[in-house]
Order: structure tokens, then sequence, then C-alpha cells
């Protein structure tokens, strides 16, 4: 019977297995119904209000790309600082640490032979420079991440590696998870090998010439060796190049960088005070990458959030719990202001009763998915009749909350996450394409409606989310 349970749950995690396995209590939580009415209102509100759009349009147009530890980015947190102010927000502030700083200069690469002509390419973020002028190598393709770490560590010296592996498109984003290995293996793998470069397909869905950059880090016990994403069409000029040529195709990568070892960044915070200090917290990423202006990453999310933390705080009285908003700082390098946040609150992780960030674009919520202990999934519920309305379904109970949101629910705060349908999203994610106009004003509206309706009833749903022997 237990084969046939988990078999059920491998096949249909979509609807939430877990739900139907965990214990009833013997009454199940519901909302009074002025609690109803009041998540009905809120969620009407949402589906006609413009706050987002406004903050989103402000912070890319007045602001543009944030990236971490930038000058860019401590002008976002004083926009943000001066909008939840505004907004009649409480105990704003900015918590401020700590970061090494890199940032592009020039980047450019080119076939030198036997098909001479450009290609684009993006420096991935913590990249070193190539000298100057480049380097120039004969080309060596692998198809994908593993057949790389399946080579021989010798007959690669002075060569460019290049990983042409395919990442797949899923409205969950799933196969990113896979596909950016390759940011920081392909550079580490290169350079036990004594190779002189390192290029990666992008790890995106775009079909425009377009490089997608990101984050990578090199292992302690590797010379450094330069990296950067081609296009995807690019991508697939040099491989075609490669069966085409009939012998060796050389191409010209040169990057250069500045770095500093230490420079300020931070997270902005606001709250609505609530009846008790419990706290359910929420937010997006301030930061950006510095191709595009960050719009759907993950300036939508900041403004998803607080907008929908507006409505709750337009209600007559005080929620039953604090609503913490944050801005975080410099996610898109490392998670570093989620680690900062986690240290500087560790003491009071215990009154965290729900946490979630809203960091995957700005396309319609299509599930809701928790990360609650078993004997409280039976809540879940209350969301899922609440959110059906805007048609989004119940998922897993294997939520991370976010990214932001992973050093918390490692330290065991609970959460829940409000999926985004990401059919498009890596076709802008980390890319110059990642522009305001790319949002739906509609689908930004059902988001805000959607957290509205979500964090209100964490508010207001008595009892937590934890283990009852959690400590």
């Amino acid at each position: 019977m237990k084969i046939l349970v988990t078999a059920a749950c491998a096949v249909f995690t979509s609807i939430g297995c877990a739900y139907a396995q965990a214990p009833e209590p013997a009454s199940a939580p519901a909302l009074t119904q002025e609690q109803q009415r009041t998540v009905d209102r809120l969620i009407d509100e949402g589906l006609e209000d413009d706050l987002a759009w406004e903050l989103l349009e402000s912070l890319t147009t007045e602001i543009g790309p944030r990236l971490g530890g930038s000058p860019a980015e401590a002008r976002a947190r004083d926009w943000g600082v001066a909008k939840l102010k505004a907004l009649g927000f409480k105990n704003v502030r900015i918590e401020t640490f700590e970061m090494p700083y890199w940032e592009r200069d020039e980047e450019s690469a080119r076939i030198v032979s036997p098909f001479p002509q450009e290609l684009k390419i993006s420096a991935l973020g913590n990249s070193v420079a190539t000298p100057e002028g480049g380097v120039t190598a004969e080309v060596v393709r692998f198809r994908t991440l593993l057949d790389l770490q399946d080579a021989p560590l010798e007959g690669f010296e002075g060569k460019l590696i290049f990983v042409d592996e395919v990442m797949a498109r899923t409205q969950d984003g799933s196969g990113y998870g896979w596909a950016v290995a390759k940011r920081s293996g392909a550079a580490n793998e290169a350079a036990r090998r004594g190779a002189a470069v390192a290029l990666i397909r992008s790890a995106g869905t775009s079909h425009g010439r377009t490089p997608h950059t990101g984050n990578m880090r090199y292992e302690e016990d590797i010379t450094p060796v330069p990296i950067a994403a081609l296009s995807n069409p690019d991508a697939d000029l040099l491989s075609l190049a490669m069966r085409r040529a009939g012998g060796p195709v050389n191409v010209n990568v040169n990057i250069s960088v500045n770095t500093k070892t230490v420079v300020e960044s931070g997270n902005v915070i606001g709250e609505i005070p609530g009846k008790t200090d419990e706290i359910i917290l929420i937010g997006g990423h301030l930061d950006s990458w510095d191709l595009g202006t960050g719009a759907v990453d993950d300036g939508a999310g900041v403004a998803i959030t607080t907008a929908a933390a507006k409505l709750i705080d337009e209600l007559r009285g005080k929620p039953a719990r604090t609503i913490r908003v944050i801005m975080w700082g410099a996610e898109e390098v490392g998670l570093l202001g989620a680690q900062a946040y986690a240290q500087a609150h560790a003491d009071e992780l215990h009154r965290h009763v729900l946490a979630s960030e809203s960091d995957f674009g700005a396309g319609r919520v299509w599930q809701f998915r928790t990360g609650f202990a078993e004997e409280d999934l039976p809540k879940a519920q209350v969301y899922q009749k609440a959110l059906r309305r805007l048609g989004i379904g119940p998922g897993h109970n294997m939520a991370g909350g976010g990214p932001d949101v992973t050093p918390l629910r490692r330290a065991g705060v609970p959460v829940f996450r409000l999926y985004q349908d990401g059919s498009d999203y890596f076709d802008l994610h980390h890319t110059m394409e990642d522009t305001l106009d790319k949002v739906d004003p509609a689908a930004l509206r059902q988001n805000v409606a959607a957290w509205a309706a979500a964090v209100y009833i964490a508010s207001e749903l008595e009892g937590d989310y934890r283990a009852s022997d959690a400590e």
C-alpha cells in the first residue's frame, strides 16, 4: 500500500498528494464569515489596483539596472525607503551589510578562423578578466556539463572549452535548476584541464541574440579562467561553424572587469504592525543584473508584495500579525542580503510564522505551494479555497519559499509560494530584454490580489505552521 501511495504522489504531484495523507484535525480550520468577506474584498480591490504598476514603472525608470553593491543599488535603497514611508509603512529602515563587488567593463567575442564573424556574449558575474586584447584559442565543444566532467584531465591545455547544453522551457522553471549548473561548473572543469577560457550556451530560453548573464563561483583549488555566456543563436552558430570547418575553429574572447574587495549593500524593511509581534515576512529582491532594467527580475516582486501589503494596511484595524516587507539586497550575487537578514534576526526567527518571496517574474499565479509541518497541512485548504477564484490551484508541500527565504526555511521558518507562470520567464531573465514593456498589467494585478489574500489569511488564521515538537 505504501508503494501505491508513493507512486500516486509521483504522478499527481501537482494536486498536492501530501494534503490527502495529512491527518485531519478534530475541527478543520476555516475563516469566519467576516474574514471570508475581507478576503473577497482584497481580491476584488487587488484586481483593480495599479499601485504595483506605479511602483514598478518608477523603479525601472528612475533607477534602472541595480547591480548588487553598485551606486545604482544604493539609490534604489533610498527609493525604497521613500516609497515605503510615503505609503505609510512603519519602522522603515535600511539594514546594511558588506560585500565584494564585481562589474563588467568590456566584453566581446569573435570567430577568428576559418569563418570570421562576431559572437554575442555576456561575461558571467565574478568572472576574471582575460589578458588585454583577449584570448584566442581553439574551441573544444561538449554537449553537456556532464560530458565535460567525464573528459580526461589532459589534452585541453590552452583550449577554449565550450559547453553547448540546451535549457528546457517549462512552466515552473524547473529546467533552470540543472541548466544553470554549467555557469560555475564549466569554468571550474575548464580550469582543471588547463584551458585558457570557457564559453557556455546561455542558461536561458530566448531565441534572440540576448546573452544570459548570472553569477558563478570558482572553487578554491583552481586557477580561475574567464567565462562568458553565448546567446542561443550564437551558440548555434559556433556549433555549426565547428561542423562545417573541417578543422580547428579559433575564437577570440575579450573580457575586462572591475572589482572591489568591500562595498556596502543593504535590505530595505518596512512593516504594518499587527496586534502581536508575530511576523509574516514577504518581499522581493531590489537588486538586478546590469543588462536590463530589472522589471521582471525582480522589480515585479518588490512591487507586488508592497502593493499587496498596502491593501491589507488600508483595512480597518490592525492585522492580527505584523506584516514585514523586505526589499532584499544583493540577491543576484549570492543571496547576500538573505544571509545577512537571517544572521541579524536569528534571535527572533521563532516569531516568523510564515515567509515567502515573489521572485519569478510577473506572470499570472497558477499554483499555491506550501512548506508546512505535516500536521498543519489542513490549513493549506483555507488558502486553496480562497485563491481558487483567481485560477490558482493546489500544489505540493515542498515549497522553498523563494531564493531569499532559503536561509529562513533552513532555520525552520515555514514557507509558502505563489507560483507564477514562467513559460517565457527565461526569455527575459538576466538579459537586456528584462524591461517594463514585458510586464502585463492585468497579470500584475492578479498577483497583487493573490498575495493580498494569502498574506491576510496568514495573518488571521490561528495557530502556526511548525511541527508541534519543533524547537
